[in-house]
């Protein structure tokens, strides 16, 4: 099972800071989270994910089984 931790913009959309989820990679893992969540589907086009604090790009490379999942919309800052 993944943990997912929600930061900034995806914590509000999502509702909740951090949830378990069961996702074998990050496809499934975005298809799971927005299924009822709408707003957070819209967040999540611009967000960046982190697995085990590692940068992740490939949304169809397998996810560790007991990975944690961060996702980062951009930050905006000066």
């Amino acid at each position: 099972m993944l943990l997912v931790r929600y930061f900034a913009g995806a914590r509000a959309a999502a509702g909740v800071a951090e949830e378990k989820v069961e996702a074998a990679t990050l496809d499934e893992l975005v298809t799971t989270i927005t299924a009822e969540r709408p707003k957070l589907a819209a967040v999540l086009t611009a967000c960046s994910f982190l697995v085990d604090g590692t940068s992740w790009r490939d949304r169809t490379a397998p996810l560790p089984q007991t990975a944690t999942v961060d996702v980062l919309p951009p930050f905006a800052g000066g």
